[in-house]
């Protein structure tokens, strides 16, 4: 192989309250951001926090699974979508997931930023009606986005995550 051309496996992230050693992506619930699938992210301490918040909940200790993706197999092979900022995409992107209307479904990888804390309340009140669509996209502006990917098809999943280990956090 030369140079990259074997594709370059890249180190992701699930933070949560179980070793997950074979992700399932039926295993998430429905109408999240990215839809029903397994998701991860390239970002340590966002894994890590979702993580403390999960076992604080659960009361229960935090852990995070660490995987290696190959995620240029995943690219040339499967049916993609990446969302590179809190654009007006992602946002009807994220209002029809939480809308039950399944975007995802027409997608195996769905690559992007998080709805979380002040970025979940902008699209809550744009969904309320409260907000109209202009301002809203203004407001996610603001807001550097972090990353989460969501594997939807297991096939890919089984063949391009490969699970190395599981810390406590």
């Amino acid at each position: 192989m030369h140079g990259n051309m074997g594709g370059e496996k890249m180190k992701v992230y699930h933070g949560g309250t179980d070793i997950v050693k074979h992700p399932n992506c039926l295993y998430g619930r429905e109408n999240l951001d990215f839809g029903r699938g397994f998701y991860i992210t390239d970002i340590r301490s966002q894994a890590v926090s979702w993580a403390e918040r999960t076992a604080l909940k659960r009361n229960m200790k935090p852990l995070l699974n660490i995987y290696s993706l190959d995620k240029q197999q995943i690219l040339l092979t499967a049916r993609c979508k990446i969302f590179t900022a809190y654009d007006e995409d992602w946002l009807d992107f994220i209002v029809d997931s939480r809308l039950g209307k399944n975007p995802a479904m027409e997608y195996d990888y769905v690559e992007g930023g998080v709805a979380n804390d002040r970025v979940v309340d902008t699209v809550n009140i744009y969904m309320s009606g409260l907000m109209d669509k202009d301002i809203a996209l203004q407001r996610l502006k603001l807001h550097v986005p972090n990353n989460q990917i969501c594997l939807l098809n297991q096939r890919l999943t089984d063949k391009y995550l490969v699970y190395e280990r599981t810390e406590s956090i």
